[in-house]
Parts: C-alpha cells; sequence; structure tokens
C-alpha cells in the first residue's frame, strides 16, 4: 500500500483544508499493526518495496523468512516515522537559511531552526556558521549564570576567554575583559544583564562579532548601532533542555545536555579543613566556568574573574601550564586563587605545579586510581581541595 501524498500536496499547494485532507489515518494504522505483527505478516508499506515481494515470490516459492518480515517491518517503521515527521514539521515549521559559508569560506552551510526561536536580531550582518556555534556556547555559559550576579562572559572558538561577576555591569564588562584583553579581540560577548548607555559606550570601544544581551537601553542601541555590521543579538528564550545530536560517521550521535547543577555540600574535602561560605562560592564559579570549557581543560579564577584558562589540550598538564602563563602575561597573581579541572588528575603532577606556582585551593572530581597521591602532596603542603564526584568533559 502507499499512503496519501502528504509531502506532495504541501509541495504543490498552500490550501490548508487540502493539505489536511491529505494525512492518512487508515493506511499508517495498517502499516504499524502489519509492521508490529512482523512474526506472522509481510508488510509491504509502499510500491518502493515491490521488487521486495517481487524476489521472494520468484526465489523462495512464495514462503518467507523471519527475517525477510522483520527486515521489512523495519522499514515500514522508518517509513511511519518519515510520515509523521513531515506532518509535524508542517505544523510546527522549521525555517532554512543559508548562511555566507561553514567553518571556512570553501564551505557551504545553512541553520535550520525550529519555531519559536530563542534569540532576535536587532543589526548587524547575517550570521555565519562560527558565529552560531559560538552563539550556542555563549548562552550555555549565561544561562548557568542567570539567576546570579551580574555577569559578562567573552568567547572566542567556542571558550570562554574573559568572564566576571560583578553588581554592576559596566564593572562585570571591565572585569571580564582585563581577564584576556587580547583573545577579547573579535570576540562573542554575552550577559544576562540588560545593556546600558555606560557600558555600551565602553564595550564600544572593542572590535566584537556579537554581542548578545537580554534587553538593550535606547542610549545603548543608539551607540552600539554607529558600528553597522556588528551583531546585536537579544535572548528571548532559553536552550531547549533534553538532548544535543551531531552527525558522525554514517549516522547521528545523541546526549543529555550537561546540565548538572553543583551544590557544595555534595562534595568531598579531601585537603584542609572547613572551607569558608566565600570560598565555596570561588569553587562554584570556577567549576562553573570549566564545565564550559573544551577538554582537556583547567580554569583559575580569583574575585569571581577568569584569570587563566588553558582549553583543547592533549595533556592536563599542558593545560595548566597554559592557565597560569596566561594569568602571569596579564600581571595578575595567585594569592587566594582557585584552580578548577574538568577531570581528575591521573598524578600528582598537577598539584605539585599549582603549589609551586602560589596555587593553594583546587577543585576536581577526584575518580583516578592514584587520587591519593595528590591528595597526600595537598595535605602536607598546606593545600585545600575538594572533589565533586562529577566530570565535565567537552568535545
Amino acid at each position: 500500500m502507499d499512503l496519501y501524498p502528504f509531502e506532495e500536496t504541501v509541495a504543490q499547494t498552500n490550501d490548508e483544508a487540502a493539505i489536511i485532507e491529505k494525512i492518512d489515518i487508515g493506511g499508517i494504522s495498517l502499516i504499524r499493526a502489519g509492521a508490529k505483527n512482523y512474526k506472522d505478516v509481510l508488510i509491504i508499506p509502499s510500491q518502493n518495496q515491490y521488487q521486495d515481494l517481487y524476489e521472494i515470490l520468484k526465489n523462495q516459492n512464495g514462503v518467507t523468512s523471519l527475517s525477510d518480515r522483520k527486515r521489512l517491518a523495519g522499514i515500514a517503521f522508518k517509513l511511519s516515522a518519515a510520515y509523521d515527521g513531515a506532518i509535524a514539521s508542517y505544523y510546527n515549521p522549521t525555517e532554512t537559511v543559508s548562511l555566507r559559508y561553514g567553518e571556512n569560506p570553501h564551505q557551504t552551510a545553512s541553520f535550520a531552526a525550529s519555531h519559536p526561536n530563542i534569540i532576535e536580531q536587532l543589526q548587524g550582518k547575517p550570521l555565519s556558521f562560527n558565529n552560531f556555534t559560538d552563539i550556542h556556547a555563549a548562552i550555555e555559559i549565561i544561562e548557568d549564570f542567570w539567576d546570579k550576579r551580574t555577569t559578562v562572559a567573552i568567547l572566542k572558538h567556542n571558550n570562554p576567554c574573559g568572564l566576571a561577576t560583578r553588581d554592576q555591569l559596566i564593572d562585570a564588562w571591565k572585569t571580564a575583559l582585563a581577564g584576556d584583553p587580547v583573545s577579547s579581540f573579535g570576540g562573542i560577548i554575552v550577559t544576562n544583564g540588560a545593556i546600558d548607555e555606560q557600558t555600551a559606550t565602553e564595550i564600544n570601544k572593542l572590535f566584537y562579532e556579537v554581542l548578545i544581551a537580554p534587553d538593550f537601553s535606547s542610549d545603548a542601541l543608539k551607540i552600539l548601532a554607529k558600528k553597522k555590521k556588528r551583531v546585536l543579538l537579544k535572548l528571548t528564550g532559553k536552550l531547549p533542555t533534553g538532548s544535543n545530536s551531531r552527525s558522525i560517521l554514517n549516522g547521528n550521535i545523541t546526549q543529555q545536555r550537561d546540565v548538572y547543577i553543583h551544590h557544595a555540600e555534595d562534595w568531598r574535602i579531601v585537603s584542609g579543613s572547613t572551607i569558608s561560605d566565600d570560598l565555596t562560592e570561588e569553587m562554584l564559579f570556577a567549576n562553573t566556568i570549566v564545565k564550559h570549557v573544551k577538554s582537556n581543560a583547567i580554569v583559575i579564577t580569583k574575585n569571581r574573574q577568569l584569570i587563566g584558562m588553558g582549553c583543547g589540550q592533549t595533556s592536563r598538564i599542558d593545560a595548566l601550564h597554559q592557565a597560569i602563563d596566561k594569568a602571569k602575561r596579564f600581571g595578575f597573581d595567585f594569592k587566594g586563587a582557585v584552580l578548577a579541572s574538568d577531570a581528575f588528575f591521573p598524578f600528582d603532577d598537577c598539584v605539585k605545579i599549582a603549589d609551586s606556582a602560589g596555587i593553594q585551593y583546587v577543585i576536581q572530581p577526584g575518580g583516578s586510581i592514584r587520587d591519593q597521591d595528590s591528595i597526600d602532596y595537598c595535605q602536607t603542603h598546606d593545600m585545600t581541595m575538594v572533589m565533586t564526584g562529577i566530570r565535565h568533559f567537552k568535545h
């Protein structure tokens, strides 16, 4: 059997009554019923499977095997899923937009958005593939700070290079930028606060690609609009909960989003005594940031400011050296700083390096068979270390 030509009708007319009339009810039910009972039934869901039936009748004297019936049942369910998907898309349309190019100019790219969208573009040039991936990473970060103090994050290549939390937006901006003013050039800026005139004036001094905020004052828009190619995005919603997927090999791989929320009472203090409320908040701050940094990842924070970051390294030691060197290059010291790692330390080398740099507070998941080596070193060198039990790889 063949189902009513729903997709063909959608392509030929905008008449809603005619389109709905072509939503098959009985046919889809019979296909699913036949496929469900494949142990006793051979289902031929469309004329595309007539050749399969012919080969069975010709070569097997009309006798079907269980594997024949199961294979065609699988085809039937794929057809059913595609048919229902086409109907769902009609009722919940996606908008496909061609992008300027992909990661590189020789690659084509497009974006298909399910409605409603969560960003509204107020001005600027069309978004590129790289813009979209950075915007997604930026929104993921700011959602983790949404209900907290005013926060500004600056991203490059999906990684935060500057991030700070302050009472006032202008202070959060200046402090985030100070974390790495070099990498911030040409970056993506995101905040959980409405952009005001004072902050817009300061931001406008930096070359940036995209600025994302929940709102903009009219005076701020007048200032930012002077640079017409810069993209301004108003954040109108949150990312969908559930899963992320990507195409890989000859299919798709899907996983639940990493939306784990840490609570200090779940941590294990393995070196040092009780930690103060302020240190607990600093550790939460650092651990929240490291979750959004490409693995292997190390983050160093101080006074709710990202001061050093190592990302995407094949060695955790290299990531740590990168974070320390970056912080030193911009004149930061490590007294009172917190080091966060996205995964456990396989050996005690990282805590030794941190100690030699003057870092005495560490938060990491734990879970190595040699955790005790790092614990012993911290205990004998007056370092405080907390293990969360939760890893945050990001590839």
